[in-house]
């Protein structure tokens, strides 16, 4: 299995320095919150979507889901994010103590909403034991359409559930926890995941061509 280490994702939470040097020190993607619930919005996702697209990053936004109102959800990302077809689109199903944690239930009206809208149905991000939690060996048919961007903090690959036959990116360290390397020149210690395939996989993935 090759594994190419070339992207980190970030939010309001990090501070970048420099988008020039996250792209001279081997990055080639990020994605960035854009939203939350059916009214946040991540007060950096604007400026540092268009400075990344100035350096010639590639870009993905992801929204992190709460109880309830999936499509509202789903149409408030979307208002925010108005992506193109190479930004990469995910929902982020994990925990989420301060409102809430979406179910299963509202994940799937959320990627069906999203596919609705664009044609496409976007990522889902997640912890290995979150999922194994969530489907105890179950499925979901809608969710199965989503590419997978499991998070384990380990050097041993993440174990994949149902109803995914494998993941797509793999989130190994935040900056803290996980194997080196943790930090990127331009942003310092932050999330940083390995996509499972080579250059040519992750530009066909991300719709670079």
């Amino acid at each position: 299995m090759q594994l190419l280490n070339v992207m980190i994702d970030l939010s309001h939470h990090n501070t970048v320095t420099s988008f020039q040097d996250i792209k001279g020190d081997g990055i080639l993607g990020i994605i960035h919150k854009a939203t939350e619930g059916t009214d946040y919005v991540d007060k950096e996702y604007d400026s540092r979507a268009v400075n990344a697209k100035a350096v010639g990053l590639f870009r993905g936004a992801y929204h992190f889901g709460t109880r309830g109102n999936a499509k509202e959800q789903a149409d408030h990302f979307l208002s925010i994010v108005n992506p193109s077809p190479a930004d990469l689109l995910v929902l982020d199903f994990e925990p989420n103590p301060h409102v809430g944690t979406m179910t299963v239930a509202d994940a799937e009206t959320f990627v069906l909403r999203i596919k609705e809208q664009t044609g496409r149905y976007p990522g889902l991000y997640s912890g290995q034991a979150f999922l194994e939690e969530q489907f105890g060996g179950g499925t979901s048919d809608t969710l199965k359409n989503c590419f997978l961007w499991i998070a384990r903090y380990s050097s041993a690959l993440p174990g994949v559930t149902a109803p995914f036959e494998t993941f797509t990116v793999w989130q190994y360290t935040d900056g803290n926890a996980g194997p080196q390397p943790h930090e990127v020149r331009g942003v310092g210690s932050c999330d940083r995941d390995k996509f499972n395939g080579d250059e040519a996989g992750l530009r066909k993935f991300w719709g670079i061509e």
